[in-house]
Order: structure tokens, then sequence, then C-alpha cells
């Protein structure tokens, strides 16, 4: 099982490597696109992309010369019909200056580069939401390598798609930007913070009344109150707990951790950190987690031992504790009253969870 990490600059390839990236991931922005089409979202981020054309042909070499693999990011939920020529000539480029594979959502860029680049792996990205095996079965059909899974699924449906499935490879997120909504449905770009931000993030204030203007018992005001602060105390967890860190510079925020015992087992080809946008002391300290917890599950220690290894380099039990943390809920970790150790417990409602 590889840790696949986000760039965005050229100079981020050999630490990342260095640091235990098996596969990277970017994005780009050919100055072309931007005059014929007169915006950047060439893959759903204005920023985080490499600058021009020159830039992802040594990003190709730099990766390859590491032992790395490097994917392309294409991966908008729709795009025109010139845009769609547009990108196949790109990922023909990428193709032919060594790249390895295309993330793709849109279908119909998926049967244009299967039919026209047919040398170039591709992979579902998690934008297309493939949730089960059926829609696995399709996009195999249709010639893609890879699915990457989206965010909000159980790791029980993970297992079951990565058995029923065993010709296409499947990858998970582990790390980083926990997506507010559905991301395959969500048509909104992420916007520096001058220029509005992402529309997920945004701090309502709510003010609550009855019909007629009557004012609301305080009893009920208390609970929608209450209400509020949870789903604000829900997104801080979401977008990286403020963004602070530990004390050795590991990153808190939306994780998967504790589920890697149970992908390694699975089979699944790799664990995804999220994050192109991030700074670079971020997404290298994101690999040397996931490299932390990936090492001593492949040294052999059972699953518990291997969970705590990941509690332990997060150093923040409550944080863990509270689930709002997880990218797979159904893991948590509670502290022993007799012990004041953590102690692991999995939900079992959820552990025969159907294909959906």
């Amino acid at each position: 099982m590889e840790i696949t990490a986000p760039i965005s600059h050229i100079d981020e390839i050999t630490p990342m490597i260095a640091a235990g990236a098996n596969e990277l991931y970017c994005g780009v922005v050919p100055p072309s696109w931007v005059a014929q089409f007169n915006t950047g979202a060439v893959n759903r981020r204005y920023f985080g992309n490499l600058p021009n054309l020159a830039e992802l042909e040594k990003a190709i070499a730099l990766a390859h010369a590491g032992g790395a693999r490097l994917f392309l990011v294409l991966n908008a939920q729709h795009y025109g019909s010139n845009q769609t020529e547009m990108l196949v000539k790109l990922a023909r480029g990428f193709a032919e200056h060594g790249g390895d594979a295309v993330i793709v959502a849109d279908m119909t860029l998926i049967i244009s580069l299967r039919a026209q680049v047919p040398e170039l792996a591709i992979h579902v990205s998690s934008v297309a939401s493939c949730r089960n095996s059926a829609a696995i079965g399709l996009y195999r059909d249709l010639g893609v390598h890879r699915v990457i899974l989206p965010r909000d699924v159980m790791i029980a449906e993970v297992v079951t798609m990565a058995h029923s499935m065993p010709d296409v490879e499947l990858e998970a997120f582990v790390l980083n930007d926990g997506c507010v909504f559905e991301e395959g449905v969500c048509h909104t770009v992420h916007l520096p913070s001058k220029q509005g931000g992402p529309i997920c993030v945004d701090s309502y204030d709510f003010h609550y009344s009855r019909r007629g203007g009557r004012a609301i018992p305080p009893r009920v005001a208390r609970r929608l109150h209450d209400h509020d602060e949870d789903y604000k105390r829900w997104l801080w967890y979401r977008f990286g707990c403020g963004f602070t860190t530990t004390e050795e510079g590991f990153p808190f925020g939306p994780c998967g951790l504790c589920a890697i015992p149970r992908f390694a087992a699975a089979g699944l080809a790799s664990v995804k950190i999220a994050g192109r946008e991030g700074a670079t002391a971020r997404k290298l300290k994101s690999v040397e987690m996931v490299r932390r917890v990936l090492d001593v599950q492949r040294s052999g220690e059972v699953e518990n031992a291997v969970r705590a290894t990941a509690v332990g380099v997060r150093n923040t039990l409550t944080h863990c504790q509270s689930g709002f943390m997880c990218y797979y809920p159904e893991l948590r970790w509670q502290v022993n009253a007799a012990t004041g150790n953590p102690d692991f417990h999995q939900c079992t409602a959820v552990v025969t969870a159907p294909d959906r």
C-alpha cells in the first residue's frame, strides 16, 4: 500500500519522496487554458497548481528520478467540448513525457482519454462519488485503472468493494481536508480567503423566531444554540482544527490513520493525503505521520498496536475520542478507567454495512 501525496511546487518533490511518498499528484494551469476559457479552474483549484507545462515536465523527471510516480489532476465534474479537447491534448503531452496517470471525474473526459490516449492510466477522482461495486464495475468497463473513494465511506464498505472488485485498484483518504458537503455534487471552487474562500467554511450567525414573529421559548432557544455550537465545533474539526498542529508539527484535522490495518488487509493500492494548497511543511509532516503508522503496520504488529501508534503520534487523545476528526468514525478510542490507557472500540453496528 502506497502513500499518495500532493505537490504544488517542483521543489517539494524530492523531500516528499524522502519523507516516504511513493506517489505524487499535482495540477497545472496552462496559460493557453486561461486565455481561451478565462478561468484557471482546470481542476477545481485556482491555486496549488504548477504554473506551466515546462514545470510539469520537470516534475515528471524529478519524481521518476526519485522512484515515485506522478499523477495529473483533471477532476472538475464536467467540461465543455472545447475544454475536453484541450484536456486530451494536455493529457497526451503528459503521457509523452512519461506521466503515469490522470485523475478524472467527468465520464465524457474518461471516454475521450481512453480512446485517444490509451497508454495513459486513468484514476477516477473522489469527485465522481463512486460508492459501490457496481459503480466501480462501470468504470472498470470504461478502462480505468484505479478508483479514489469519496471521503465519507465506511470501512466495511471499502472492504466490500475491494473484495468485490479485485481487478481495480482502490485508494482511500487518510489525512487532511474534510469536505463539509458531498464533494461530488459541490460545484464551488476553493478561492483564497480574501476572495471569499470556500462557501462551506463560512461562519453564519443564525437568528430564530416562531411563525408570526413570536419569541422562541427559552428551552427551545437553548437547544438551537447548542446545536449551532456543535455544528461550529464539527466545522472546526473538519477544517484542520483551526490548522493547528502537535508540538512535533503534525497537523490536526480529518484523519483515517486508524483504518490503515484494515485497508492494508483489504489490499488497497494507496492511502491519500489531501491538500495541494497546503504549506510544504504541512505536506511533509503529513507524509511523515502516515509513514510512521504504515511502517508499524508493515512490521507485522496487530491492529491495536498500529492504531495505538496512530493515536500516539497525534498525542491528543481527546481529539481522537471526539470522533469529529475521523474520516472513519466507526473507530473509537476511549480511556480505560482502570489503567488510564487508551482502549480501542469499534461500533459493530456498521461492520456488516451493505455495498450500497
